[in-house]
């Protein structure tokens, strides 16, 4: 009886020891995985760094350049027609400067905090509606500045903010525009509301409506329209 306890007591050991030998196994290959999927990370962002560098130094210059060489045949220029064509060309160069700041500023991983993307959602309301007759008010709620976002969160998050301002600039005929964001737990919301003539929904769903919902729909968002005094755009991500 002894021995039979003794040789149960040796092959219970001996599972125990051999289950936990397979646990740090396992253990070991996650571990290898993430370290694995972190120098992935760090070899994408680098990249990214890269790419960005390149575009300032380059594009950027090459746009600086282009913009310097119109403005001088601006001067030189005598026809009216002639200035008309110079001052397109230099209208198009600064639409081209702004996007490749855009396109900078997107993939700059430093930027991948809600902080980073409110500042420069603010920032590029406000330089999108100086010039119309639109009022803007901005507002923020339970923001924490320091929450992570994904570069294509944040990056579909802005396109859809870009086309809800233009399609309110161009559509809704409205004389005020509220931008607010809200931070609750792991959700954000960021919504877009004017005072114009709505949407009216007896006609097609136009492609920047589509466009957006499928923005969202990417990110496993959500977007949602209403039309009661103005049209409110909400656009809904889990963080």
């Amino acid at each position: 009886m002894i021995f039979i306890v003794l040789i149960v007591v040796l092959y219970n050991k001996r599972q125990v020891f051999f289950i936990q030998q397979q646990k740090l196994k396992e253990a070991e290959h996650q571990n290898q995985l993430l370290q694995k999927e972190l120098e992935k990370q760090k070899s994408i962002e680098k990249e990214r760094e890269r790419i960005s560098h390149d575009m300032h130094d380059d594009l950027g210059a090459g746009i600086s350049a282009l913009k310097l060489q119109a403005e001088f045949l601006k001067q030189r220029a005598e026809g009216d027609e002639l200035k008309s064509d110079i001052d397109e060309l230099l209208k198009t160069s600064e639409e081209m400067n702004i996007s490749m700041r855009e396109m900078l500023w997107s993939l700059n991983s430093g930027n991948d905090t809600l902080g980073s993307f409110i500042d420069y959602s603010k920032m590029y309301a406000r330089n999108f509606l100086k010039k119309t007759n639109i009022q803007l008010n901005i507002e923020d709620e339970n923001i924490i500045f320091e929450t992570i976002i994904t570069t294509e969160q944040r990056r579909n998050l802005f396109l859809c903010l870009k086309e809800a301002l233009n399609n309110a600039y161009k559509h809704s005929r409205s004389s005020q525009l509220k931008l607010s964001f809200v931070q609750k737990d792991k959700e954000f919301m960021m919504t877009v509301s004017d005072n114009g003539i709505g949407i009216r929904y007896d006609q097609p769903e136009g492609n920047g409506l589509r466009n957006m919902r499928g923005r969202m729909k990417e990110q496993n968002g959500h977007c949602e329209v209403t039309t009661e005094n103005g049209t409110h755009l909400f656009f809904r991500i889990d963080l």
